[in-house]
Parts: C-alpha cells; structure tokens; sequence
C-alpha cells in the first residue's frame, strides 16, 4: 500500500542558539536525508522529498502495514522534531470501485447509510 507522508517542523523544535542549530542539522536533518536516499534507492519512497524553502518532507513511501509506515517514518531521524501526517492512498480504480455501490443508492433515491439504518430499526 502507498501512503502520502507529510512532516513538517513543530515550532517548540525550532533552534534558538548557534549550538542547537549545529546539533540539529548534524544529528537529524542530514541522517534524515542520507535515510531518505537510501530508502529512495530500495524504492520504498516512490516520490516527493524534502520540501523547499522550509524544514519539511513530503513524499509517498510503499509499506506493506500500517505497523511498517509506523517503523519507517519514526525511524526518520528527524521525527521527534516534526508534527506528521500519513495518509494512506488508493489507486484510480479502487477509489472509483469503492464508489460504485454509493451511486447505486442514489440512483436509487437512497442516501449512504439510509438503507443499514432503516433496516437496523425494523
């Protein structure tokens, strides 16, 4: 399954001396990026990476369960720094399939959930 990962620096992480700034460029963003690469390389980010103009990753990555994304994105170096979202994404046909049964509803004058409700109360 591919999921769109998004992380982008929380404001408590900001560096406000010259020393935290060294240690977080050596100590997370460049392992950050030498993982991003190497996970590029193995193809499991498909697209995407680091953002510019700010601190930020935005990519698609290819795990097989959500306990695999959970492994990856915390393993990112940078991750403790960072306020994350992971959305997993479907292909073209699955989302039109998954659809298909909700037009039929309302082609038939029912709303989704209609049909289940009023069948639960009988």
């Amino acid at each position: 399954m591919e999921y769109l990962v998004d992380m982008r620096l929380a404001d408590s992480a900001r560096s406000t001396t010259v020393a935290e700034g060294l240690v977080f460029i050596e100590q997370y963003i460049l392992p950050t990026l030498e993982l991003g690469e190497k996970l590029a390389a193995e193809n499991r980010i498909l697209a995407g990476g680091p953002q510019s103009g700010n601190i930020g990753l935005s990519f698609i990555i290819r795990a097989d369960s959500a306990k695999e994304i959970d492994e990856i994105v915390a393993g990112l170096p940078v991750w403790p720094r960072m306020v994350t979202s992971v959305t997993p994404l479907t292909t073209w046909s699955g989302r039109r399939n998954a659809l298909q049964s909700r037009l039929e509803r309302l082609r038939a004058g029912t709303m989704p959930g209609e049909a289940q409700a009023s069948g639960a109360a009988r």
